[in-house]
């Protein structure tokens, strides 16, 4: 039987899934300690498979269930709205397109403001209030259950809705990306509803942070050579970067203003 987990242990633990990520740094001085005495702290919780090392810190480990929405928009909100405004930018007036679930999809439709003669369609209910107020997009929502915990349509019926339509555009999201270039994600409905929205855009972008090469989720929504464009904040590992290039998947760096 593991040994249980130490009162202070517990309490970044408890850290950890408020915000998602957890720094050395903070640690120490939150709890007076080293930053040594943190990262043994780390250590033992990531052996215990409770938490994931990340350059600097730890997140929630991702095997299995996500992190928190409401954390998700503070993990790497820079960087997010950043992506958002170069995938914006990659969408011309006078075309349509399809959005999927996620934080970064969100920064996307901000960023759609002042395009022209704009068709979005989503399952999330996040990108129909941002979106609803402009007089230049008209958004269509898609049926189905919506996901309390994020404002996602998922569910068969969403599916369906998705396959009725032939855009110019998807910007789709991942909870996390693979080695193999495999994109993953955690709920099977959720990521049918991806599938759907891939097969059914002449161009695919895909927006995600650096965050999800350092993690794992179960399901797998397809593969990044499946995309037109992957938009990020820095150029991803070799071996994705390889695959991207074999596949003729545009590498579209959001780097600092």
């Amino acid at each position: 039987m593991q040994e249980p987990v130490a009162p202070r242990r517990a309490d970044i633990l408890e850290l950890a899934r408020k915000s998602g990520r957890i720094t050395v740094d903070a640690l120490a001085e939150r709890f007076g300690v080293t930053p040594q005495t943190i990262r043994k702290d780390l250590n033992d919780l990531c052996q215990r498979g409770l938490l994931q090392r990340v350059h600097g810190g730890a997140v929630l480990s991702s095997g299995v269930a996500n992190v928190g929405y409401e954390a998700r928009r503070g993990l790497a909100a820079e960087e997010k709205r950043r992506i958002g405004i170069k995938a914006a930018s990659l969408i011309p007036d006078n075309c349509s397109l399809l959005i999927n679930i996620g934080t970064t999809t969100e920064q996307v439709a901000i960023a759609l403001q002042g395009k022209h003669s704009i068709l979005a369609i989503t399952n999330n209910i996040n990108v129909v209030n941002i979106l609803r107020g402009n007089p230049e997009v008209d958004v269509i929502v898609a049926g189905g259950i919506v996901r309390r915990a994020d404002g996602g349509v998922v569910g068969e019926t969403a599916v369906d809705f998705m396959r009725q339509f032939k855009v110019d555009y998807a910007i789709i999201g991942a909870s996390a990306i693979d080695a193999d270039g495999s994109l993953l994600d955690y709920d099977y409905r959720e990521v049918k509803v991806a599938q759907a929205i891939i097969e059914n855009a002449r161009h695919t972008i895909l927006v995600a942070d650096s965050m999800k090469y350092e993690r794992t989720a179960p399901v797998r929504i397809g593969h990044i050579s499946q995309l037109g464009s992957f938009v990020t904040d820095r150029l991803p590992p070799e071996e994705i970067e390889r695959i991207c290039v074999d596949n003729d998947v545009a590498i579209e760096i959001a780097g600092p203003a």
